[in-house]
C-alpha cells in the first residue's frame, strides 16, 4: 500500500481518516456544546420543567443505537451502517434545530441519539475493515485528539453561537459539515460489501437495549433524588438494567473471564472510573474552595490534554505489549484518583487537582486506545459490530452507573448525612478501586481462550 501502511493520513487512507475524524469532532463537538445551549434552548420552548428529558433522551435512545449499528454492521456491512447512523443523526439535529415545541425537542434529541449510537459502532467496524493491524494504534490516538478540540472550545464556540446566532444554529450548522465528512469516507467504504456470514440471535436485541438504556435513565434520576422514592426507582432501574444487559454483553464481561470480555468489562472499569470523578471536580472546587465556572473547568482541560499527549505516545510505541500499556493506563488514573482527594484539604486551595487530574488523563489516554486495539484484534469479522456496540454499551453503562454513585454521595453530603469533604472522599476511594480492578485485571484482556473454550454467545454466564 505504499506509504498508507506506515500512517493514516498516507495515500491509500488520508480521505478516510479526514472523514472519520470529521464524524468524530462534530460528534463530540455537539454533545459538548448541548449543555451549553440548553438552558437557552429549554427557555424559549417554555419547558424548564422537562429540562433533563433532552438529556436522558439521548443516552436512552443512544443505547439502543449501539445495538441496531452493530447488528447492521454486521448484516449489510460498515457502508450501510454508517450511511444509517449519519442519516439519523443529521436528521435529529435538523429537526432540534427547527423544534417548535419541547415534546418536539425530546424526540428530535431521540433521533439523534440513535444516529450517534450507531456512528459510535460503525467508526470500530470501519476501522477494522480499512485500517490494518499495525495502523489501528495510531488511528485510535488520532481519535482522541480529535475529542480534544471539541472538549477545549466546545462550550466555549456554543455560548458565542448563542448569543450572537441563537441556540437552534448549534444544530443546524453541523449539517453541512457533516455531509463533508461522509462524502470523504464513502469512497472508502465502496470497497467493502455486505458481510458473507451474518450472526445468529440477533433479533430482539434493540428492546433489551432499550429496557437496558431505560435502566440506565432510571438510575440516573435515582441519583438526583435522596427519599424513598430514589430507592425504589434506584431498584426498578437496576433491574431493567441488569435484564437488558444479559442478551448484550460477552458472557463473563462482570467477571472479568480472560479474552473479550475483559476487554469489555475493561472498558466499563477505565469509563466509569474516570467520568465519576470528571463531573465531580468542578462542584468540589466551586463549593469547598469557591472556584469560579471557568477556573473549577480548568482541570477538565488538563485532563484532556493528557489525554490526547498520552494516546499519541502509545501510537508510537507498537514494540510494547498492549496488556502493558493498558495496565500502565489503569494504574496511572488510580495515582490520579487517589490524589484528587487532596482537593478536600483546605490548606491547599484546590490546586493540586490541576495537576493530578492530567495524571489520569495520561491514564486514559494509554487506556482507552489500548482497549480499542485488543477489541478489534480479538472480535471476528463476523461479529464485529455487535462487539463494538457491547464495547460502547459497557462505557455508557459503567460511567452512568458511576456518576449515580457519585450523585448520592453529594446529594448525601448536601442533605447533612455526610459531610460534603467525606462525600468526596468516598467517591475518590470507589473509583480509585475501580482503577485498581481494572489494572489487576488487564492481563486478562490480551488472553485468548482455547477455541473450544470460547463462548461466542453474546449473554452474562449464569453464576
Amino acid at each position: 500500500m505504499g506509504d498508507g501502511t506506515t500512517t493514516v493520513f498516507g495515500r491509500a487512507h488520508r480521505l478516510t481518516t479526514a472523514g472519520l475524524l470529521m464524524l468524530v469532532t462534530f460528534v463530540a463537538f455537539e454533545s459538548m456544546a448541548v449543555a451549553t445551549a440548553m438552558p437557552t434552548a429549554v427557555a424559549e420552548l417554555d419547558g424548564l420543567a422537562w429540562y433533563g428529558w433532552p438529556f436522558s433522551a439521548y443516552l436512552v435512545a443512544s443505547v439502543v443505537g449501539m445495538v441496531a449499528g452493530g447488528d447492521v454492521g454486521d448484516r449489510r456491512g460498515s457502508r450501510v451502517a454508517l450511511l444509517v447512523g449519519v442519516a439519523l443523526f443529521a436528521a435529529g439535529l435538523l429537526l432540534g434545530g427547527l423544534a417548535g415545541s419541547m415534546a418536539w425537542f425530546v424526540a428530535a434529541r431521540a433521533v439523534q441519539g440513535v444516529g450517534a449510537g450507531i456512528i459510535s459502532v460503525a467508526l470500530y467496524v470501519v476501522a477494522g475493515q480499512a485500517y490494518e493491524p499495525a495502523l489501528r494504534p495510531k488511528l485510535f490516538a488520532a481519535f482522541s485528539a480529535a475529542w480534544v478540540l471539541p472538549a477545549l472550545v466546545g462550550p466555549l464556540l456554543a455560548g458565542l453561537i448563542t448569543t450572537h446566532a441563537g441556540w437552534r444554529w448549534v444544530f443546524l450548522g453541523l449539517l453541512p459539515l457533516i455531509a463533508v465528512g461522509l462524502g470523504l469516507i464513502l469512497p472508502a467504504l465502496r470497497r467493502f460489501g455486505a458481510p458473507t456470514a451474518a450472526p445468529e440471535g440477533a433479533r430482539h436485541r434493540h428492546w433489551w437495549a432499550l429496557l437496558a438504556g431505560l435502566g440506565i435513565a432510571a438510575l440516573q434520576y435515582a441519583g438526583q433524588r435522596l427519599d424513598l422514592l430514589a430507592v425504589a426507582v434506584a431498584a426498578g432501574g437496576l433491574a431493567a438494567l441488569v435484564a437488558g444487559l444479559r442478551p448484550l454483553v460477552p458472557a463473563g464481561t462482570v467477571r472479568l473471564r480472560p479474552g473479550l470480555p475483559a476487554v469489555v468489562g475493561g472498558r466499563g472499569l477505565l469509563a466509569g472510573a474516570f467520568f465519576g470523578m470528571d463531573v465531580l471536580l468542578p462542584l468540589t472546587l466551586t463549593e469547598l474552595h469557591g472556584y469560579t465556572p471557568t477556573a473549577a473547568g480548568v482541570p477538565l482541560t488538563a485532563g484532556a490534554l493528557g489525554w490526547a499527549l498520552a494516546s499519541q505516545l502509545q501510537s508510537r510505541r507498537p514494540d510494547v505489549p498492549r496488556v502493558r500499556i493498558l495496565r500502565a493506563g489503569f494504574a496511572l488514573l488510580a495515582v490520579g484518583l487517589a490524589t484528587s482527594a487532596l482537593v478536600t484539604v483546605p490548606a491547599l486551595h484546590g490546586w493540586p487537582v490541576y495537576l493530578t487530574w492530567a495524571v489520569a488523563g495520561l491514564g486514559m489516554g494509554l487506556g482507552m486506545p489500548s482497549l480499542s486495539v485488543l477489541l478489534l484484534d480479538q472480535s471476528p469479522e463476523e461479529r464485529r459490530g455487535a462487539d463494538s456496540a457491547a464495547f460502547q454499551i459497557a462505557d455508557v453503562t459503567a460511567s452512568a452507573l458511576a456518576i449515580g454513585t457519585t450523585g448520592v454521595l453529594v446529594a448525601a453530603g448536601v442533605a447533612g448525612v455526610l459531610s460534603f469533604e467525606a462525600a468526596v472522599l468516598t467517591a475518590v476511594a470507589v473509583l480509585t478501586l475501580l482503577a485498581a480492578l481494572g489494572a489487576a485485571a488487564a492481563p486478562r484482556a490480551g488472553s485468548r481462550p482455547a477455541p473450544e473454550a470460547r463462548d461466542t454467545a453474546t449473554t452474562l454466564a449464569a453464576t
